[in-house]
This record gives C-alpha cells, sequence and structure tokens, in this order.
C-alpha cells in the first residue's frame, strides 16, 4: 500500500471529519442572471430542505452574473434574513466564470451548484454529495439519462441532450452519462487543482472539467434524478449548442497534442490498489499485456493486408519488409499511446526510433523464416507463407513487448524527478482565491487563461 507523500501526490481520501461550529461542509452555489422573480422562492426551498434533511453545516452561495434587474437586491435580502446564505457578485456573466470564483473562494471541503429553478429534485443532493464526503469519490454529477431516472421534458431537449452526449462519447470518449444536468458537486481539494486547468468560463465549463477529470483518472459518481424542464428557460439552445461544439473541438484537439498536463492528475487522490507493490506482480503488467495484445491483433492483421498487397507486385522479402515497416511504425504509435500511457510530443522521435531497433529484430525473425521455407521448398503455397509469417510474428511479438517494456517504454516513474516550480507566478483571474494565492498543494500546474468575456445568456 502506498503511504509515501513524495512531490506529484496529495494526501489520501478520507470521510471528512465533523467540522468546526460554524464552518459549513458543503456550499451550495446558485448561479443567477436577471432572477428576480425565481431566486427567493429557489432559495428559501433550498434552505428548508437542507436544514430539514442534511446533517452537516452548509452554506448557500448566490453567484450574481452581473444582473441587471433587482436580482441583487432579493440577494441581499435573503442573505440578511438567513444566516446560512450568502451572496457574491461578478460584474461579467458566464456560469462558468461564476462557479470559478466561488468555488475557489470557499472553504467548504464539498462544493456543488444547481440551476436556479430547481429543476432537479433535492432529495437527490444528499446521495450528490455523500460520496465525497465519505471520500468515495471526486466528483459527483447528476444524471437524466440513467435507466432509473425519471424526466419530465419536450421531444426537442431530450434530442439535443441526448445527441450531445453521443458527440461527447465519439468524439472525447467521454464515459459519463450527462454533461449538461445543472445538478453536480466536487471536493474542494480537487476544485484546487482541476479548476485551473479548465478554460472555458460560460456553459461548457462543467462539460469541460468533467472530460479533463475522467481523462485523468478521477471518479466521477452519477446519480440518477428526479427532473422536470423549466418551460420559461431563458438559455439560448442554438447558441449555446454552438458553443458547446467549439469546445468540444478545442478540448479534443488539446487531449490529442498533448498539450494539457493531465499526467500530473493521473490518481492523485487517495489509495489506488493499482499503486500497490504486490509481490510477483510488476506494477501495471496485466494492463499492458491487454493493451498489447489488442494493438499486436490489430498490427498483425494491418500486416497481412500490407503483405498481400505488395506481394502481387514483388517478391515475399521486399513485401515483407516493405509490410513489417509500415506496420511497426503504427504498432509504435499504438503501444506508445494506448499501452504504455505515453502522451504528448515528446521522445516520440527517440521512440520511433528504438522501435525500428525492434523492428530490425522482428525482421530478422520473419525474414529468415521465409528464407528457410524457400530453401526447403522451391514454390511455396501463399498459405504457407503465411502460417510461417503468423508463427514467426508470434515468436516477435514476445520479444517486442519484452524491449518495449524494458527499453523503449520503461517506467520511469519511481525515477521522475519532482517537477519544478513555476518560475513567476500563475494569474488566475475569475477563479482566484480571496487572498489572491491558492492553498497550497504539492502539484505543480501550468497556468490557464481562461477568455475575459463570454457573449452567452446566462440564467
Amino acid at each position: 500500500m502506498r503511504t509515501d507523500s513524495s512531490p506529484g501526490t496529495l494526501p489520501a481520501r478520507e470521510h471528512l471529519p465533523a467540522a468546526p461550529a460554524g464552518t459549513p461542509v458543503l456550499d451550495v452555489v446558485i448561479p443567477v442572471y436577471n432572477e428576480e422573480k425565481d431566486l427567493q422562492p429557489c432559495v428559501r426551498r433550498l434552505h428548508e430542505h437542507l436544514d430539514r434533511t442534511f446533517p452537516y453545516a452548509f452554506r448557500i452561495t448566490i453567484a450574481d452574473n452581473a444582473s441587471t434587474d433587482t436580482t441583487p437586491q432579493v440577494a441581499g435580502r435573503l442573505a440578511a434574513e438567513i444566516p446560512e446564505v450568502t451572496t457574491f457578485r461578478l460584474e461579467q456573466k458566464g456560469r462558468g466564470r461564476a462557479l470559478r470564483a466561488v468555488w475557489s473562494a470557499s472553504d467548504a471541503p464539498v462544493l456543488a451548484y444547481m440551476d436556479v429553478d430547481l429543476s432537479t429534485d433535492l432529495n437527490a443532493l444528499l446521495p450528490l454529495v455523500a460520496p465525497l464526503i465519505s471520500g468515495h469519490s471526486d466528483l459527483a454529477i447528476g444524471s437524466r439519462l440513467a435507466r432509473s431516472s425519471r424526466v419530465v421534458r419536450g421531444p426537442k431537449r431530450e434530442f439535443i441532450s441526448r445527441a450531445y452526449n453521443l458527440i461527447l462519447r465519439g468524439s472525447l470518449q467521454a464515459r459519463f452519462s450527462d454533461a449538461q444536468c445543472g445538478f453536480k458537486a466536487i471536493r474542494r481539494d480537487v476544485a484546487q487543482v482541476l479548476l485551473p486547468l479548465v478554460e472555458d468560463t460560460g456553459w461548457f465549463f462543467d462539460t469541460e472539467m468533467l472530460v479533463l477529470a475522467e481523462r485523468a483518472g478521477l471518479r466521477i459518481h452519477e446519480v440518477p434524478v428526479d427532473w422536470v424542464d423549466d418551460p420559461d428557460s431563458t438559455v439560448h439552445i442554438v447558441k449555446t449548442a454552438t458553443d458547446d461544439l467549439k469546445g468540444v473541438w478545442r478540448v479534443g484537439r488539446a487531449l490529442a497534442t498533448g498539450s494539457l498536463p493531465l499526467d500530473r492528475l493521473a490518481r492523485p487522490f487517495g489509495d489506488d490498489p493499482r499503486d500497490r507493490d504486490i509481490e510477483e506482480v510488476p506494477t501495471g503488467l496485466a494492463r499492458q499485456l491487454v493493451g498489447f495484445c489488442v494493438v499486436g491483433a490489430l498490427s498483425t492483421l494491418f500486416y497481412l493486408l500490407l503483405y498481400s498487397g505488395f506481394r502481387v507486385f514483388t517478391g515475399s522479402q521486399v513485401a515483407n519488409a516493405l509490410a513489417l515497416l509500415a506496420s511497426a511504425v503504427a504498432n509504435t504509435a499504438a503501444n506508445r499511446r494506448l499501452t504504455f500511457g505515453v502522451r504528448g510530443r515528446g521522445g516520440a522521435v527517440r521512440h520511433q526510433a528504438q522501435g525500428l531497433v525492434v523492428f530490425g529484430i522482428g525482421l530478422a525473425l520473419t525474414s529468415g523464416s521465409l528464407a528457410a521455407l524457400n530453401a526447403a521448398t522451391s514454390e511455396p503455397a501463399h498459405s504457407t507463407e503465411l502460417a510461417v509469417l503468423i508463427a514467426a510474428n508470434l515468436a516477435a511479438t514476445v520479444l517486442r513487448f519484452l524491449l518495449f517494456r524494458a527499453w523503449v517504454f520503461p517506467d520511469r516513474h519511481e525515477d521522475d524527478a519532482p517537477v519544478p516550480a513555476p518560475s513567476h507566478p500563475t494569474q488566475f483571474r475569475a477563479g482566484e482565491a480571496a487572498d489572491g494565492t491558492w492553498p497550497d498543494v504539492t502539484l505543480q500546474l501550468l497556468p490557464v487563461r481562461p477568455h475575459d468575456t463570454d457573449s452567452r445568456d446566462f440564467r
């Protein structure tokens, strides 16, 4: 079991201790823009529910995004009447900007938000935050698309929601079921590390946060919810959908190029059984074997197709060399990313060069097998050639895996030096903490500068 606290790790997840008197365990943020009509009944209903059912101290924070009606006055009166209610005023619109600002300044260990219309049944709030309080999960989301969810809404919103999540699954390989439900929570220690990586300041904010969290290996808990559509919603569906698709493209490009330092977030919280030292079981061997076998099977099919195609125009030795060269380059790239988890462009040329050395060994094995076959039979059948090549490739595959694991992509986790701190302070804007600095954490992150303006309408 891992018990060290070396740089690059954070303290293990633990059940949150009982908080001192006056310190809230949960901070529920309600972002609003021109909600003078709905704000008061929403806050009073939420406060009554928490006061009656929630076993910990709590706070309700109204995040006013530059409202131009009487919303600030309504929020001020609520804060004056109810001790657990506070207000936070921003001069720029954007749901993501509001959440970043309030979550960054909050002292509560569990942070949540919900839409002002309270479309989600409040009975799901305790199940939402319980896994975060217990230390089981890092983030939690309400899902309207789970099998046991009960949802009432029109076909247009249903289609848009499901289509958007299909896009996320197809383009960003997202595995969570509902990105847009306005009912989410996150542990504060996770937010301190994750929020600086999230660039969007509008409606795409929480989708981007979830994608990055999932790619970083954080645990996301999903809660089926009862949800009733708000017919008076002021969200501009077409514009929001367009901006979300732009966000999907931006995040997908960043993930593909490796420009996001997600490796610094990989499993940073808690004891992961995959990190335990178990005698006679090398770290990550099972996962790497499975990934290598999948890549190897696809590479072998690719190689045989190429060999059959080249064999029409040239001799067996030349066809074998060309097919093996092309498949070796693709195999090295796939194993680099999928089997051994190496992201970004750093070291890619060196890895390909080492992969070509491994290719040379495989070429020697397969070419030698073909030479032996041709020496034994002057005109071997094509099926016999393929059988010999498959056997030779199996032997080369075993050797390739051993060389990849020990030489091309060795596990340098224990040998890596701590990441040096930046030479200049990281600049934060709307997400800056109350005192202008983040609380001390051991991970070093690259600065992310969110957009200064957000043209999306915010409710």
